[in-house]
This record gives structure tokens, sequence and C-alpha cells, in this order.
């Protein structure tokens, strides 16, 4: 009985310390300080001598990682990437900053970036105005290189849709992180006042359709697009969440992480009830989830958790009609590579209130994206294609 027990203590402290190491890496990647730029050291005058220049060696692949490679968990390194011509729409920059209180100092301001299409809107455009998408990034993430691994604006320029990247500041967070895991966030406090701000403004600037206006984000930027429309459903039409945690736990650094790895089974569906406690009239909330099965920075356990969070605010019955199927994947190492996903759909009275998305093999990255940035896989289901098409049913009544 010793030599079994023994084997059985030895696998236990293995498996033990691999977690701690992936804990302390998370850590250390998501909330550590970014590392200062080495001071150089003053060279010594004199007369100069002639060095022997030494002979170049190849640097390893993990050296020529971004820092965040642990994080991005790539299935390679980013290839060298190919410069395409951009969308023929327009390509702004503007920041929104609230007026300040009487006798107060003026407030943080949110800088963002809104794509308007060249291509001419419809006639229901014309009449009601492009549908607004708002997109929010993730950690280690700016709006532009978002816009760009998604490759939201060539499917927007077809579509018609103006697109709005809010980014957070490297005041706010060294990593660009959305604050989705802080309580005055959850509430609607932070951050939220500041991205529905920059919404309002560009609604209220541009031809914009107040019925149309839906918001999505990957990882942290998930979160953070959750928090939004929990606080303020009327504003819109649908949500979509890309490997995202679940809504309303975490509460500090380490409480995030937990949440990142294990999700929040014991806050799941209390924070829904407190949500609909301060808002008794909640309309329902299409939404959309995408999860990649391979992911261990968001691990799927989330997804799980947040399909319970949406049935439970959208009240959907018991009888709610579940329809599921499989669609295969590529080969793989071919041209046109795809994971095989699965997806369930909720319908009451013949409309999908609820959908999700689990696409196998897929690490923490954007599905269907440009891999030669950080956070994209190549191989679809296009992420960016299930978003609009599932949109595109909905509007806010």
């Amino acid at each position: 009985m010793v030599k079994p027990a023994t084997k059985w203590l030895r696998g236990l402290l293995r498996a033990g310390k691999a977690q701690q190491r992936t804990a302390s890496k998370l850590a250390k990647v998501l909330f550590g300080p970014v590392p200062a730029k080495p001071t150089p050291k003053p060279k010594p005058r004199g007369k100069p001598v002639a060095k022997s220049r030494p002979t170049p060696r190849a640097r390893p692949a993990s050296d020529a990682m971004p820092s965040l490679a642990p994080f991005a968990t790539p299935l390679s390194p980013p290839r060298v990437r190919k410069r395409t011509a951009p969308p023929p729409g327009k390509w702004l920059a503007a920041h929104y900053a609230p007026l300040p209180e009487l006798g107060q100092l003026p407030g943080r301001r949110l800088p963002y970036f809104l794509y308007l299409p060249e291509k001419a809107p419809s006639a229901s455009m014309r009449s009601r105005g492009r549908p607004l998408l708002v997109m929010l990034h993730g950690c280690e993430q700016s709006a532009t290189q978002f816009a760009e691994g998604t490759r939201m604006n060539r499917l927007a320029e077809r579509k018609g849709y103006a697109v709005l990247y809010p980014q957070q500041s490297l005041r706010s967070h060294a990593r660009r992180c959305w604050k989705w895991y802080d309580k005055l966030t959850q509430d609607g406090g932070g951050d939220v006042r500041l991205i529905v701000g920059a919404i309002e403004q560009v609604a209220a600037r541009y031809a914009i359709d107040r019925a149309r206006i839906y918001i999505c984000g990957i990882s942290a930027g998930a979160g953070m697009a959750h928090i939004v429309a929990l606080n303020h459903p009327q504003l819109f039409a649908a949500l979509g969440l890309h490997s995202g945690p679940v809504f309303g736990a975490g509460h500090n650094l380490i409480g995030a992480l937990g949440v990142m790895q294990h999700g929040a089974a014991a806050r799941a569906d209390a924070a829904i009830d407190e949500v609909l406690a301060r808002q008794p009239a909640f309309p329902r909330l299409p939404t959309i989830l995408l999860q990649g099965l391979a992911d261990k920075v968001v691990r799927p356990i989330n997804q799980t958790q947040l399909v319970r969070q949406s049935v439970r605010v959208n009240r959907l019955p018991v009888d709610t009609v579940v329809t599921a199927q499989r669609l295969p994947g590529g080969a793989a190492g071919g041209r046109n590579p795809a994971h095989a996903y699965g997806l369930h759909d909720y319908q009451v009275d013949k409309q999908v209130l609820l959908r999700v998305a689990q696409v196998e093999h897929l690490e923490h990255a954007w599905s269907g994206g440009d891999a030669s940035l950080p956070f994209n896989d190549k191989a679809k289901p296009d992420a960016s294609k299930m978003l609009l098409d599932f949109f595109a049913s909905h509007r806010r009544r």
C-alpha cells in the first residue's frame, strides 16, 4: 500500500507545481508592471579601439515572441506580416471627456477610433442611420491592433456598419486591460461611464440608428462589454462575447485570476439576480458567446457559466427550444484551415436569443483573425462574420 500512495502523492505535487507556475506566469503578464528599458551606460572617453564583430547567432523562437506570448498562447509565432490596403472608409481618432462637475478638475478622458464606411448607405440606413458596432480590445492590445487583427472594418465596409473602438489608456492600466474584475466597474462606474459617453458622443455626431447599436469584445474586452450591456441594456440591441470571463466575480487581481481559470460558480446566479433587482424591467439582451475549447487563459468553464447568466437575465422559459449542430473543420495545413465547432441556438418565438459557439483546438485568440498579429488564429470559423450575422437579426424595440 505504501508504493501506490507515494506515487499518487508525487503526481499530486507535480500537478500542483505546474498549476502554480501557470498562475504565476499569468499574474506577472496580466498585472505586473511593464518592464522599464535599461538605461545605457555612458561610454568612457578615450581612443577608440577596433573590436571584432561577434558572429550573429540565431535567436530562439521564444525570444522572438512578444512579451505576452504566454498570455496570447498562439499556435505558432506570428508570421511576417504582409501589408494589405486598408478599407476605403474614414478612420477617425477622437476622445470623450466628460464635463467636470462644479468645483472639480477635469476627469480622465477616453481615446477612441471610429471607422465610417465609404459605401453609400442603403435606403433604410438613409432614413434611420447606420448601425453602430462597439469593439473592446483585450489586454496588451491597442484599438488599431484589434481592428486590424479582427478585420472587422472590411466586413463593416461591405455591410454599412460604423465601428467604434474605445481604447484603454496606459495611465489607467499598464497592460491596457479593462478592469472587468473591479466591483465599482461591475456596478456601472469607472470605465463604463466613459464608454457609454463615447457611444453617445458618436451617436450624436453621426447618423447612427439608435435601435441598432451592438457591443462586443475579447477577453478583458468581453468582460467589459458584458458589464456595459448589463448596466445599460436599453442602449444595445445585442451583445457578443469572445473568450470572456463570467460576470460579477473577481473583485481583486488574485480573484480575477481565479475566475479566468475556474469561473465563479458561487457568484454566477447571484450576480445576475443583483442586476435584475436594480433593473426590474430589464429588457431581453440577445447574446452570442464564442469560446476556444483549448483556451488555457480564460478557460471554457467561463462560457458554461455565461450561458447560465444569459438564460437567467433573459428569463428564458424552461421549454426554450435549443437546437444543436456540429460543423466539421478543414484539412490541417490546407490553404483555408478551419476548426470544427459546435453551435447551440436558444430560440424563443422563433428568435435566437442566445447562440453558443464552441471552437475545437482554438486557444486564447480571435477565431479567423490575422495570425500575423498576436491574439489571432487564422483558422475559421470567422468570428467577425459570425458576430455581424447574429447582430443583423436583432434591433432594440
